[in-house]
């Protein structure tokens, strides 16, 4: 018999995840649901730091995902080099990131389906299955999909995105029980995404296009992060280098707060952006020449919650803390969150009368974290487009030489000095102490 029965709605990075680490608990029965009628990641490259890669490693992942990928040392190494590049003529080099470990480089299909590999026989995973609300009482948790269909289980994990279902349904349930009508606003506030005012747009580069318009792109064996004036554009290797992931961002922070009135997710055609990137310098307008069908991504986040729990539902992933991508930290948070909500469920001490308690455990250990993530990605993106009054100088056009270098690299040092927990500390203090809290009952 089952200690208890998992319900896991969406099947993304979190909540394959969630479902891999749950599966080293033969005692518990788990059903994993879709929205869509497949399994099929959409996005480009998605990039592991130091602290998620060690759960990846302790649950086992880390020799597939190596097959598709190149790790790299794990001393001190180069990581993304900086460029100041919003000049016709040839940009700057002016800091090269140096990490303890680096950036292991994953293409989020091959990601998906290792984690499905990984899944075990006697799971089931059901596709067209998307949340449409659930309600709760002492027996458990009862799922209704936009099908019609329902489903029993005693705890549910709520992966299911940006826009999730199950954060409006319980932030409703708070505010319908609000004692003011000032508190049930602020709650219901949190239920919609917001636009940052920032604007991404993604695709994959076959390297080899890439090598004919330029032989020597450093984006073809290096991380290249341009920067300048209202923009941002990332290339790297994946794959095995047989790929270039290409992300530009472009940002109105003046904006940030208000409707995007057009499609959040959609195909675009370059000259959407390459317009404002066309006074940046040769190797940007190389790298752009060779995208083709770009995806848009409206870059939307979620409002800080006061709670990522309500009695036997968990939010994950982005449903929980959908932040900035400045960082780099969104599916890394993904990963840990629920790495910790399996160390927590699977602990020998949760069972079916206590998941309330437990997963207060995993509110209180991962949401200060999580939310402190994703204020240093906000502010990651306000460095790096150089909109960050208290740190540049209002002449910084006029500065020359050493000083106008000495200046700029306050850039990429700051946002490294604000990302250095993605390398330098670990999840184990935080495991450790959620332990503590379920063996102290």
């Amino acid at each position: 018999m089952p200690r208890f029965r998992v319900a896991v709605c969406g099947a993304g990075i979190g909540g394959l995840l969630a479902a891999v680490a749950l599966s080293k608990h033969e005692d518990i029965e788990l059903d994993l649901y879709e929205g869509a009628s497949r399994l099929a990641e959409v996005g480009a490259g998605v990039g592991m730091f130091p602290r998620p890669w060690r759960i990846l490693e302790q649950l086992g992942l880390d020799e597939d995902l190596l097959k598709t990928t190149v790790r790299p040392g794990k001393g001190p190494v180069p990581s993304f080099t900086y460029r100041k590049a919003d000049a016709v003529v040839e940009g700057t080099e002016v800091y090269t990131l140096v990490m303890q470990g680096g950036v292991t480089p994953l293409h989020r299909a091959d990601f998906q389906n290792t984690l499905l590999r990984h899944l075990p026989s006697h799971y089931r995973l059901h596709t067209s299955k998307r949340l449409k609300f659930y309600t709760q009482d002492k027996d458990g948790v009862t799922l209704t999909f936009e099908d019609g269909s329902t489903a029993i289980c005693d705890v549910l994990l709520a992966a299911d995105g940006m826009k999730s279902a199950a954060r409006a349904q319980f932030l409703h349930d708070l505010a319908s029980n609000a004692p003011e009508a000032a508190t049930a606003e602020s709650l219901l506030s949190c239920v919609p995404p917001v636009w940052t005012g920032i604007t991404a747009y993604r695709a994959l580069i076959p390297a080899d296009k890439l090598r004919r318009c330029a032989p020597h792109h450093p984006a073809l064996t290096r991380q290249m992060h341009y920067f300048g004036k209202d923009g941002v554009l990332v290339a790297y290797p994946i794959m095995n280098g047989e790929v270039v992931n290409f992300a530009a961002f472009t940002a109105r922070h003046d904006l940030e707060g208000t409707p995007y009135e057009s499609a959040w997710f959609e195909q675009v055609g370059v000259s959407e952006f390459a317009s404002v990137f066309a006074n940046w310098e040769t190797d940007i307008q190389t790298l752009i020449q060779c995208v083709e069908k770009p995806l848009r991504w409206a870059i939307h986040t979620v409002k800080p919650l006061g709670t990522f729990v309500s009695g036997r539902v968990a939010l994950l992933g982005d449903a929980a803390h959908a932040m900035h991508p400045n960082q780099g930290a969104g599916a890394g948070q993904a990963v840990e969150d629920a790495y910790m909500l399996a160390t927590i469920l699977g602990h020998p001490s949760t069972h079916k009368g206590n998941l309330e308690k437990a997963l207060s455990v995993y509110d209180a250990v991962r949401r200060p974290f999580s939310q402190h993530v994703a204020r240093m990605s906000r502010f990651a993106a306000q460095i790096g487009t150089l909109n960050w009054p208290e740190g540049l100088p209002n002449n910084l056009d006029e500065l020359e030489g050493d000083e106008w270098l000495r200046v700029i690299r306050k850039v990429p040092e700051t946002a490294a000095a604000n990302w250095e927990w993605a390398w330098l500390t670990t999840i184990d203090d935080d495991v450790e102490r959620a332990l503590h809290m379920l063996e102290s009952w």
